[in-house]
């Protein structure tokens, strides 16, 4: 009988305690989430979010563990919440997975010089700057010329919306993908992805993760990985007033960046970069233009009328073309790759 009375009496310890740890595991759980209703930026479980609104409408958003999160709205003007990172990296491959519906569900971001609100998904807007691969499938780049409300303050500000892709999406691969089409890629700001409803009701759910990765893509401004032994590029152009500024490119990123003279002359860089090689023009004016005769790679030359890639070139009313020396606009000559192996 004893015996039976301290069974009774454990078996009633061990159930208070196991009441005990689930009341504490609910506390924990419901300790994690985090409701936002107004405008603000801030860091949650590891991750950056931001939210923003305009009115009328009502528009909650539920921050919820690691990546994951939550928004509905009611009859809203426009808004905008997103988690990820407060920093935008070339080396970062997104993805997410998403439940529920919005008019836009995707990678969302910020740069600035220049001031670039940019869009990788389906979202629309602004007209054609032509196709590029990423993600192992093709987008088109559209650009708008906005005036509005940005990170900023309130002014004008240019639109990037890559239409295309799926849930995972390496930056890297897109940001070469933009060069390519000819515009300028600055300094990057914030990095999310994105629940964004205009004029509408509804709700829907994300919960985001990333990985590092190559910037590499199948374009031909760009692929390759960033390794290699040592390798020295050379570039022989001129300008036109002298005063002209080309910076030599490779994998995406700058290597040297030279003031011309009117004369041909050679300027060299050593890189171990390796990946899709440019020649960028980067300060056109009145007056002023670029000539490139060429590059060598370890002495291999590769003639720039030779090269199909060339945004800069003023060809049937319209800067980008083919097969020039000239970069009269803003933009760049592409000359293929460097291999880890050499030129």
């Amino acid at each position: 009988m004893k015996l039976n009375l301290i069974s009774k009496k454990n078996l009633n310890i061990v159930m208070y305690s196991i009441v005990l740890v689930l009341c504490m595991a609910f506390l924990v759980q419901q300790s994690t989430a985090q409701t936002i209703t107004s405008n603000q930026t801030g860091n949650n479980n590891g991750y950056w979010y931001t939210f923003w609104k305009d009115s009328p409408g009502s528009v909650s958003m539920t921050l919820g563990s690691g990546g994951q999160f939550s928004v509905s709205w009611s009859n809203v003007g426009n808004f905008v919440c997103g988690k990820g990172w407060s920093t935008g990296s070339t080396s970062r491959t997104i993805t997410y997975s998403r439940t529920g519906s919005a008019q836009y569900i995707g990678v969302y971001g910020w740069m600035t010089n220049p001031l670039v609100e940019y869009y990788i998904g389906q979202h629309s807007g602004g007209s054609s700057r032509g196709s590029y691969s990423a993600d192992g499938t093709t987008y088109t780049l559209y650009v708008d010329n906005r005036n509005g409300p940005n990170i900023q303050g309130n002014g004008p500000f240019q639109q990037y919306n890559a239409v295309g892709g799926g849930t995972s999406v390496n930056f890297g691969q897109h940001v070469s993908g933009w060069q390519s089409r000819g515009v300028s890629v600055g300094s990057q700001n914030y990095q999310v992805v994105a629940i964004e409803g205009w004029n509408s009701s509804g709700n829907a759910s994300v919960t985001v993760g990333s990985s590092s990765s190559s910037s590499s893509s199948s374009s031909s401004s760009s692929g390759g990985s960033s390794s290699g032994g040592s390798r020295t590029v050379t570039v022989r152009a001129r300008g036109t007033s002298g005063q002209e500024s080309i910076t030599l490119r490779v994998n995406n990123q700058n290597v040297q960046t030279w003031t011309l003279s009117t004369s041909m002359q050679d300027r060299s860089a050593s890189t171990s970069l390796t990946g899709g090689i440019t020649v960028a023009y980067t300060n056109d004016a009145s007056g002023r233009d670029v000539q490139i005769d060429y590059i060598q790679v370890n002495g291999a030359t590769r003639q720039s009328e030779s090269q199909s890639y060339n945004t800069g070139v003023y060809q049937n009313g319209a800067c980008g073309g083919s097969n020039s020396e000239w970069l009269h606009c803003n933009g760049a000559i592409g000359y293929g790759n460097i291999s880890k192996s050499g030129a």
